[in-house]
């Protein structure tokens, strides 16, 4: 019967503690909301935060107050860059095509001056004149020098950890070259495309996509930026 109640009494000691850690949260939440309500600068909306009786308070929410100003600093930096993106989308005279900026990455993979990946991409839209639904293909170029080919056969989408085993998707083999053999290797470059919806795009725009395209023997993931999907989209519509 002890041993019972000494059970319930730790279970019911757990169930408080997580409600007022939940309590606090929620709490630490609606301050910092208070605070930058105000239209103050960071600096005073730090002095405000230290204003707090409870210490572990003023941690937090100054913690959170520093993580909103660095997202509003990101913001910026995205609509600027995602303005310069929307100058360079070509359209079609029909209006039903939109060709994004191609972006060229190289992306190390060993040591040797050669352990590289040239990774091109840009989006392009096509609109459906009848229903005036635009469907999206990622254009991927990835250039490497190895002794043989990858041949990449499928997409994973990432998520924010930077997780890719679901969402497995097929992609368009477009064509595949190779130049410049020695003995011991050779440079190749795959063209892969990927279709992508309209509303998944959208889906995306605040924090841009990863997808990791996959080969028997190695994979490579493509980031599209927010600032980018922002400037696409502002005119691919």
């Amino acid at each position: 019967m002890k041993k019972l109640l000494l059970t319930l009494f730790l279970s019911l000691s757990v169930i408080g503690c997580a409600s007022l850690e939940l309590e606090a949260t929620s709490s630490s939440d609606s301050v910092t909301e208070g605070i930058l309500a105000l239209g103050l600068t960071h600096e005073e909306n730090l002095v405000e935060a230290s204003k707090l009786k409870s210490a572990h308070m003023v941690s937090v929410v100054t913690g959170q107050l520093i993580k909103a100003r660095d997202e509003k600093i990101q913001d910026e930096i995205d609509f600027i860059e995602s303005e310069k993106y929307a100058e360079i989308v070509k359209v079609t005279e029909n209006g039903l095509s939109f060709i994004g900026p191609e972006i060229s990455e190289s992306i190390k993979t060993g040591v040797l001056e050669t352990d590289k990946d040239l990774q091109n991409y840009y989006l392009e839209g096509i609109k459906d004149s009848n229903s005036e639904v635009i469907e999206h293909i990622l254009h991927v170029r990835i250039s490497y020098n190895s002794k043989n080919k990858r041949n990449y056969i499928s997409a994973n989408l990432c998520d924010e950890w930077g997780r890719c085993d679901n969402n497995k998707q097929q992609i368009n083999v477009i064509s595949m070259s190779v130049s410049n053999c020695t003995t011991s290797s050779c440079d190749f470059s795959e063209v892969l495309e990927l279709n992508l919806g309209d509303q998944f795009l959208k889906d995306s725009i605040n924090n841009g996509f990863t997808m990791r395209f996959n080969s028997k023997k190695k994979t490579s993931k493509i980031k599209v930026s927010s600032a980018y999907l922002k400037g696409y989209l502002k005119v691919a519509k």
